[in-house]
């Protein structure tokens, strides 16, 4: 059964690469317009979140239409995620537009780089994160995954994922690998940072959720400078990929507390779904008890 779905996988994903990229666009935008109305389950999910962190500000037709335009927003993302995988960097330029980055520490001729690590999150076509190390190439890109069940599915992930030159490093059994490379310095390390995860309560949207601490610690810890990342969808096959303000790991010369620094984080991301409400992972059960 494995290598039935190994074999389906690829040749989806083969002919998936071999379309124009807005083709993939639109075909995306309309499995997600059938998902909203197949997939009752994280249809009500979405419903649940959208209401409990808008019913003030929004009416319960506006909130439904973002819900339906999240669904479309999501079939587009993970379709394209894998055509544009598949894109050299000189390709995605007309797609894909940069801002913020050069907030990042430059290289210091005969001096190691410092580490940067980037707090992001599932908005837009989040595979492009790793594409930041095609702009700023003085860093190696690093980024975390945790392993499919299947083997060979998995393995097929990770070759589609490793064809831009990005790390990868398994959550679970790549931590010393992760710490290495990190000791050596010049690593941009991507983190999700909007997930259900244990470490702190803090709010979200109004409302308290589990939110990791492993940005903030590995900022502290390796003495990396710490920022939000987001992908914004500005248009059809159009993103924008932008740096924030950096947070401060440190205060009169002491270091914050892991739970002040992700509190600001969260605070970041915040914006970013405000701006945006229907760019961002909704189908997610952000807020568990």
């Amino acid at each position: 059964m494995n290598s039935v779905l190994y074999w389906l996988a690829r040749a989806f994903i083969a002919c998936v690469q071999m379309l124009p990229l807005k083709f993939v666009v639109r075909l995306g935008r309309a499995g997600g317009a059938l998902a909203f109305h197949l997939d009752a389950r994280h249809r009500r999910v979405t419903l649940q979140n959208l209401t409990m962190c808008f019913a003030k500000e929004k009416s319960a037709a506006e909130i439904r239409a973002i819900a339906q335009e999240n669904f479309r927003r999501i079939g587009e993302n993970y379709l394209s995620a894998i055509k544009t995988a598949a894109m050299s960097f000189d390709e995605l330029k007309p797609h894909l537009e940069f801002y913020g980055f050069d907030q990042l520490p430059p290289k210091v001729e005969k001096k190691l780089t410092r580490n940067a690590v980037m707090a992001i999150g599932h908005f837009g076509n989040f595979e492009l994160y790793a594409r930041i190390h095609d702009l700023r190439t003085d860093y190696q890109g690093a980024t975390t995954y945790r392993a499919l069940k299947q083997p060979a599915l998995n393995r097929l992930m990770q070759s589609l994922r490793g064809k831009n030159g990005c790390l990868f490093f398994e959550r679970r059994s790549g931590g010393a690998e992760l710490r290495e490379r990190l000791n050596h310095g010049g690593i941009l390390l991507g983190l999700l940072a909007d997930q259900s995860s244990r470490g702190l309560r803090a709010p979200f949207l109004g409302h308290d959720c589990n939110t990791g601490l492993a940005p903030a610690i590995l900022a502290l810890r390796y003495d990396a400078e710490l920022f939000t990342a987001i992908c914004y969808r500005v248009a059809l096959a159009q993103w924008r990929l932008e740096a924030g303000e950096r947070i401060l790991t440190h205060a009169n010369g002491q270091p914050r507390s892991s739970e002040d620094i992700m509190r600001d984080v969260n605070r970041a991301l915040e914006t970013a779904v405000r701006r945006d409400p229907a760019n961002w992972f909704w189908v997610h059960r952000r807020w568990k008890n």
